[in-house]
């Protein structure tokens, strides 16, 4: 049973049930026992001196500052050397692509002017006719017989070696009989291969074939006029064609005169789809390149073609066909494969790629060192079956591919430099491009291995460091000097500080060291020490006698109490006071022992004063079976019996909690009543803050209007909550003012 409960008035109990801590005691006067004892004096031990100690500081300093220094110049060195490294492989990509386009597109106009010239007109009209007529010409069984015989004993022998696979003996023999004839006249008497290869000069200089064709005829009228553009533009063949795609003129005489580029064997070349699309257009300013293919008449060995139609404003006749040579392109890039001479070292190259990320160009260490660029190639992942095949043919041109990020960048239309891992596994530096050459989707890349680009860092980091050496010898020199200098004024500086060692309280100085720092610290402890510990204990003493004072009383009762205040009460208007007590507590702790009692005792009031806190209600007391509380009494609020109502709320819920974790049955009866209240210190020898008044009788009362658990309120407290509380009448009082409804909150 609660302390109400055995019949206490409310005032009775609020003031026998606080219990009163001692009073408060004025501060203390420092014990004897912490008073600092005064320091023997000890004979100052030998140690470094000050001298010594500013050396040895100048000269970290000087050495940190010197390292930092050549940091920053190693740091600032290198980007300046890579930023070097790279604006010279941007040039050097600049000078072969702008070379390699100027080159593409001279080709490009010279087959166009080449093509429109009179005499290739006129060779055009003549062949073509020559063509027609040799149609009367079938080869005879033995003629067609010989003429196999060629392709399986040389031609696709000689193929099979370099492209692999094997072919029928009719394979490449054209369908048209111009075609068979041609071949069999020219082709299979002048396309040989001597020893296994070809015989170039044998082919180009073939003369009349003695048949007394109209074909013939032709070709040793223009064959000349076709040999010198070969001798002047450096092509490596040139193929003319009529209308039909039939190929009626080759100069080297090989394996694609009299083939039909519409129906044959090359039907489905590069250059077919070439020949297709100038000849669309019916226009003698029509030009179009292919990219690098395998060409089957050359042996598979990778060809460039322009093409470009024959005739003039009144009609085309056919079309012109220049095979650029692949060293061509290689002549460019390399330099003449002077690579050292043109600023990329012993490492650095230019290359090519297409869309298809097949190298358009040689590599460089291909060239001169194969060996090294088989173990670099296959460590990377290249097949090393490809990676055969490119030492057997000395080159690189659609077999080695080249899949880069510079090389992806490159392809998306952006030029730029990266430091990235190259086609070869090594670091590299790259400027990439796109290629500008109309009909060709190329990309150029410059690279050259880092760590050649970044040697020149060595030979910096060995100057930044013997020039670091030098500056410390000339440091020491100079710290020395100022060292003699500065330790001069110390003896003078400790003397004056003693005389000043009743000064700050706070300030103290690092006394570990054993030269004259370590006596004038030692003194200056010494001065300050004293008057400190005192200080720090009033301190301490006074802290402690508030923080009791605050246990007992709101802070602005403690200071006017602190300030000498004999009689201390406040009348305050508009307060609302909750009285609280718990209902079989006693019950519930019967069976427990005196400290368990406490304890459980405890953990309800904690959790009351944390309700209280969140709520904004202040907390007058705690008794043994219950809790006083106020809203608006230290701080006046206008929702005061909002707050006090939702106080008693979370005062249940904190009892439904201690009950669900304790298995107990505690109840709660709380009365809250709203009006003008009394606050102040009770007593003299034994002080206590309490509360009294009409409101605090009234809240005392309606919590036992029908003795029931529950929160109750009174009239005044009902007619001010809001419409979302839910209450419903428990019963009526006697007031001064008469009778008085009471509410219960559900």
């Amino acid at each position: 049973m609660s302390t109400t409960e055995r019949g206490a008035p409310p005032e009775a109990s609020a003031a026998d049930d606080v219990t009163t801590p001692p009073p408060a005691v004025p501060p203390a006067a420092p014990r004897a026992s912490r008073e600092p004892k005064p320091r023997a004096s000890k004979p100052r031990r030998v140690g470094l001196s000050i001298q010594s100690k500013l050396l040895i500081m100048l000269l970290g300093v000087s050495l940190v500052s010197s390292v930092i220094v050549g940091v920053i110049g190693f740091v600032s060195g290198r980007e300046s050397l890579r930023a070097a490294a790279v604006d010279q492989l941007t040039t050097i990509r600049e000078l072969r692509t702008g070379e390699l386009e100027r080159v593409f597109t001279g080709m490009q106009t010279g087959v166009t002017l080449d093509s429109r010239n009179l005499s290739a007109q006129n060779a055009s009209i003549a062949l073509n006719a020559a063509f027609e007529e040799a149609q009367s010409r079938p080869l005879t069984e033995e003629q067609r017989a010989e003429l196999e015989t060629y392709y399986v004993d040389e031609f696709n022998q000689a193929l099979s070696e370099r492209a692999g696979g094997t072919y029928a003996a009719g394979a490449f023999i054209p369908e048209s009989t111009a075609g068979q004839y041609l071949q069999y006249e020219y082709t299979s008497k002048v396309y040989r291969f001597p020893g296994g290869e070809l015989d170039f000069d044998a082919a180009i200089n073939a003369g009349d074939a003695g048949d007394g064709s109209q074909w013939s005829a032709a070709r040793e009228r223009y064959h000349d006029y076709f040999q010198r553009i070969i001798d002047a533009s450096g092509y490596d063949d040139v193929l003319m064609l009529d209308t039909e795609g039939n190929v009626v003129y080759a100069a080297y005489s090989g394996p694609d005169l009299g083939m039909n580029v519409m129906t044959g064997p090359l039907k489905d070349s590069q250059l077919a789809e070439a020949y297709r699309e100038v000849m669309a257009t019916n226009s003698v300013n029509a030009l179009a390149t292919t990219d690098y293919e395998r060409y089957i008449p050359s042996l598979n060995v990778p060809a460039i073609w322009v093409v470009s139609p024959i005739g003039n404003s009144e009609r085309v006749t056919g079309a012109m066909a220049a095979q650029i040579p692949i060293n061509v392109l290689n002549d460019v890039l390399t330099g003449d494969e002077r690579w050292k001479e043109q600023g990329l070292g012993d490492t650095g190259e230019v290359y090519v790629v297409g869309s298809d990320d097949l190298m358009r160009s040689t590599s460089r260490l291909l060239i001169e060192d194969p060996e090294a660029y088989a173990k670099l190639a296959v460590a990377n992942g290249t097949p090393s079956d490809l990676v055969e095949r490119e030492i057997e043919v000395g080159g690189t041109v659609l077999l080695q591919p080249v899949t880069t990020d510079s090389v992806r960048l490159a392809q998306q239309g952006k030029s730029g430099t990266s430091i990235s891992r190259g086609y070869l596994g090594r670091d590299n530096i790259t400027a990439y491009t796109p290629v500008d050459i109309d009909g060709l989707n190329w990309v150029a890349v410059a690279r050259i291995d880092t760590e050649e680009a970044f040697a020149p860092v060595t030979d910096f980091t060995r100057t930044l460091v013997i020039s670091t050496l030098a500056i410390l010898l000339a440091v020491s020199v100079l710290s020395m000097l100022l060292a003699q200098v500065f330790t001069r004024p110390v003896r003078r500086l400790s003397d004056a500080v003693r005389r000043v060692a009743g000064g700050d309280l706070t300030v103290q100085v690092p006394a570990g060291s054993r030269d004259e720092f370590g006596d004038l610290g030692n003194a200056f402890n010494d001065m300050s020490s004293s008057l400190r510990i005192k200080q720090e204990l009033i301190e301490e003493q006074r802290v402690e006698n508030e923080r009791l004072l605050h246990t007992l009383m709101p802070e602005a009762v403690a200071k006017r109490y602190q300030d000498g205040e004999e009689t201390i009460a406040e009348v305050h208007q508009d307060v609302s006071v909750i009285f609280a007590e718990l209902i079989g507590f006693d019950d519930f702790t019967a069976s427990l022992s005196s400290d368990d009692e406490i304890a459980q005792l405890n953990a309800l009031m904690r959790g009351f004063d944390e309700a209280a806190e969140r709520t904004g209600v202040e907390k007058v007391r705690t008794l043994h079976g219950g809790y006083l509380a106020s809203s608006g009494l230290i701080v006046p609020r206008v929702d005061n019996v909002r707050r006090a109502v939702e106080f008693a709320t979370e005062l249940r819920s904190v009892v439904e909690r201690f009950n669900a974790s304790n298995e107990a049955s505690v109840e709660l009866r709380a009365g809250i009543a709203t009006g003008t209240v009394t606050s102040g210190l009770v007593g003299r020898t034994s002080l206590a803050y309490d509360l009294w008044g009409d409101a605090v009788n009234l809240a005392y009362r309606v919590r036992s209007v029908d003795g029931r658990p529950g929160i109750y309120v009174s009239q005044a407290v009902k007619d001010r909550l809001q419409d979302g509380v839910r209450i419903v009448s428990a019963g009526r009082i006697e007031t001064a003012e008469g009778a008085e409804t009471v509410w219960r909150v559900e």
